[in-house]
């Protein structure tokens, strides 16, 4: 870590002799508060993640463009593995702060999928979360990962959950709305973290948003009425539902990728997968239930 804080305190672009303090809550990267004087910026620092199909050049453009579009703030300075942004003051949410400020959340993500396609640059990249599943699958077996034997069972979810779903138009969605990607200045929200930014459906922002924010029926009918802006129809409704069984999948999975190639510190990824594969059991079970 000390390594890593001399890199950013060396950067070109501190005006002042610079002070650093680390910033807790990442899962995967390391952050800090630089106080350059009287000003405050934040670095983060990670390299590229091909086990996470993360790239952060993309991030970085994604980053640039979210700013543009008036969603997160601006990007001070990027070098690889190494993004500089504007210090905001303002309250990471919690879960249930995202339910009850549900509407502002999902207005974000609204603007997200409407204003972002327009400001990305080169090549698009796409988030299509059962190829993402499919690819961790095979990194837990060649990694000989402790619930290996669950694999083709979870695979045969995958399969049944990708045919549900329904045509959409293609927009650039977040593909990360857990509740700390989501902050409160007291004057309004701001979406941050654009390291799975891609394009795709919609519908996994959808459900990602629901089912990382523990919402229950009556508030994911609320927010699909006001995304979509009319009831959805019946194959809408169980796309989005198989879609959050796929998104609490992800997560489980993720997190049992990481235990292989990530150490960040303080970061428990047995018990983070554990808690996400008992959501996707629930979801999967209401799901099936319910269709």
């Amino acid at each position: 870590m000390d390594d890593i804080a001399q890199k950013v305190l060396a950067l070109p672009i501190w005006k002042e002799q610079p002070k650093i303090e680390p910033l807790k809550g990442g899962v995967s990267n390391a952050s800090f508060i630089v106080h350059d004087g009287a000003k405050r910026f934040v670095a983060r620092v990670g390299e590229d993640y091909p086990f996470h199909q993360v790239s952060r050049e993309r991030e970085a453009i994604s980053s640039r463009a979210a700013h543009e579009a008036g969603l997160s703030p601006g990007v001070i300075y990027t070098s690889p593995g190494l993004m500089v942004v504007e210090f905001i003051e303002a309250r990471t949410f919690t879960e249930e702060d995202v339910r009850k400020n549900w509407a502002a959340c999902l207005d974000l993500v609204k603007r997200c999928h409407r204003d972002m396609k327009k400001r990305i640059t080169g090549q698009g990249q796409i988030f299509w979360v059962f190829q993402i599943l499919r690819d961790y699958a095979e990194t837990l077996k060649t990694h000989h990962h402790s619930r290996v034997q669950e694999i083709p069972r979870w695979m045969k979810v995958v399969d049944e959950l990708e045919d549900a779903q329904v045509p959409l138009p293609i927009v650039f969605g977040h593909q990360d709305l857990l509740p700390t990607n989501f902050m409160d200045d007291g004057k309004r929200l701001w979406l941050i973290d654009w390291e799975y930014g891609a394009f795709g459906t919609p519908m996994f922002d959808l459900a990602n948003l629901a089912a990382a924010n523990s919402f229950d029926d009556k508030l994911e009918s609320q927010m699909l009425e006001a995304y979509f802006e009319k009831v959805p129809d019946l194959a809408t409704a169980r796309a989005f539902s198989a879609m959050k069984v796929a998104a609490a999948l992800r997560e489980a999975v993720w997190g049992m990728v990481s235990e292989i190639h990530l150490n960040a510190p303080g970061v428990d990824y047995v018990a983070y997968a554990g808690e996400y594969l008992s959501r996707f059991e629930t979801i999967l079970k209401s799901h099936r239930n319910r269709f």
